[in-house]
C-alpha cells in the first residue's frame, strides 16, 4: 500500500470512527485512544499489519468490517430499532458451586458475554463485563438495562479469564481489575497483541495465543481457535490484534466459547479438528440489519447451524438483552433463536440471567 493510500485510508477511517462515534453516544475523544498493537510476522491470517479471518468475506476488517462507509450510512438512513426497556433491577442468580468434580461440566449464564464455565475443578470466566457501560468513558456509550446475573461477590474463586477481542463490551479493563486484585492468581488469556495493552493497565498474568496454540492451566487446555469478527478500541489501531474464540479441555470434554462472530467454515474446522463439542457458547444478539451485521454477527439462525457444525451436546446462547448495541429489540434474538429450533432442532438451553446448568457427558 503506497503512503498516499494508507493516508486515505486513515482518513476514511477517522471519518467512519466520528460517525460511529456520534452514532452510539460515545465521545470522539473517547474512541480517538488506541492500543498497542501486534508486530510480527506475515502468516496466513496476519499480512503484517492487520489481522484477517482469511475465509470470511473480502470487507471483513477494521471499520471497513461492516460493508464500507456508505453501507454505514445506509444503515443510519435507514435504522429502525426494536424496543429495549429502561434500566430495572432484578433478581440474582444463585451462587455457583465454589468447584465442579473432575469429569463434571457446568455453565452459568452472568450477562452480555460474561458466563461462567467450570470444568475438572477449574473456574473459566469469559469476556467479563460488570460495568455499567460498555465504553471508554463512564458517561457515555452503550448502557446496561439489568444487573449481571450473579453479584460478583458471590462468583467463586477464578482461575482464568478469556477474553475473545478487544471491543469495550468484551474486554472491560475495570472488570479484569477488579477480578485480578480479588483473585491474584487468575491467568487472562487474549488473542496476538492484547498483551502489551493489559499489561500497561497494570494485569501481570496474561497469555497471549496466536489460533491453535494452547497452555494448560491446572489440568486443563485453554486453546485459542479461528472465528470471524474485527478488533480496535480506538481510530488507530484497527485489526492490530487478534480476535479469537476458545476451547477449554480436561477429562469433562471440550467446552467452547464463540467470541462474537459471524458464521463461517470455521466451526465445522473447529469441530473437525478438536472432536464434538460438549458445551458450545454461541453468540446470538446484536445481528440486525442482517445485510450490514452478518460478517460480523452471526444470527440466531446462524447459531443454532453453529451448534450443529460444532456437534455440541449442549449449546448456550449468549450476547444478548444487556446493553442495545444494534437494531435486534432486547427480547429479539431469542425470540428468533426459538423460530430457529423450531425449524432446525439443536440442544440449545436459553439460560435465564444467573441461571446455571451441568452439562451432559455425551461429548466427553
Amino acid at each position: 500500500m503506497s503512503p498516499v493510500s494508507r493516508i486515505a485510508r486513515k482518513l476514511g477511517l477517522l471519518l467512519f470512527a466520528v460517525v460511529l462515534s456520534a452514532s452510539a453516544g460515545i465521545p470522539v475523544v473517547g474512541c480517538a485512544l488506541s492500543a498497542p498493537t501486534w508486530r510480527g510476522e506475515k502468516g496466513p491470517h496476519f499480512d503484517g499489519e492487520r489481522f484477517i479471518t482469511p475465509e470470511a468475506p473480502k470487507k471483513v476488517g477494521s471499520f471497513g468490517t461492516l460493508g464500507g462507509l456508505s453501507s454505514f450510512f445506509k444503515w443510519q438512513r435507514e435504522r429502525q430499532q426494536g424496543p429495549w426497556k429502561s434500566y430495572r433491577e432484578e433478581p440474582y442468580g444463585s451462587r455457583p458451586p465454589y468447584e465442579v468434580a473432575r469429569g463434571a461440566m457446568r455453565v452459568t449464564f452472568i450477562n452480555h458475554a460474561t458466563t461462567l464455565i467450570q470444568l475438572d475443578g477449574v473456574n473459566v470466566l469469559t469476556d467479563p463485563i460488570y460495568s455499567e457501560r460498555a465504553s471508554p468513558v463512564s458517561f457515555a456509550g452503550p448502557k446496561r438495562v439489568r444487573p449481571p446475573g450473579i453479584r460478583f461477590e458471590e462468583l467463586p474463586r477464578i482461575d482464568a479469564v478469556v477474553v475473545s477481542h478487544n471491543h469495550y463490551d468484551h474486554l472491560d479493563v475495570p472488570t479484569l481489575k477488579r477480578i485480578a486484585a480479588t483473585w491474584p492468581k487468575v491467568r487472562i488469556f487474549v488473542g496476538l497483541g492484547n498483551k502489551a495493552f493489559l499489561e500497561a493497565q497494570g494485569l501481570a498474568d496474561v497469555a497471549e495465543l496466536d489460533w491453535w496454540d494452547a497452555q494448560e492451566l491446572k489440568g486443563i487446555t485453554v486453546r485459542s481457535v479461528p472465528n470471524q469478527h474485527f478488533s480496535n478500541r480506538g481510530l488507530f489501531d484497527a485489526d492490530g490484534t487478534l480476535w479469537t474464540a476458545w476451547v477449554l479441555e480436561g477429562s469433562a470434554g471440550k467446552a467452547y466459547f464463540g467470541g462474537d462472530t459471524g458464521y463461517g467454515a470455521h466451526f465445522a474446522e473447529v469441530q473437525k479438528r478438536l472432536g464434538p463439542m460438549r458445551l458450545a457458547v454461541l453468540p446470538i444478539g446484536a445481528y440486525k440489519p442482517e445485510w450490514f451485521m452478518s460478517a460480523i454477527h452471526m444470527s440466531p439462525k446462524e447459531a443454532v447451524q453453529a451448534a450443529v457444525d460444532l456437534k455440541a451436546t449442549l449449546a448456550v446462547p449468549m450476547h444478548y438483552g444487556t446493553f442495545p448495541l444494534a437494531d435486534d429489540g432486547e427480547t429479539e434474538a431469542v425470540e428468533a433463536l426459538e423460530a430457529a429450533l423450531a425449524e432446525t432442532p439443536a440442544p440449545f438451553a436459553v439460560l435465564g440471567f444467573g441461571e446455571g446448568r451441568d452439562v451432559g457427558e455425551e461429548a466427553k
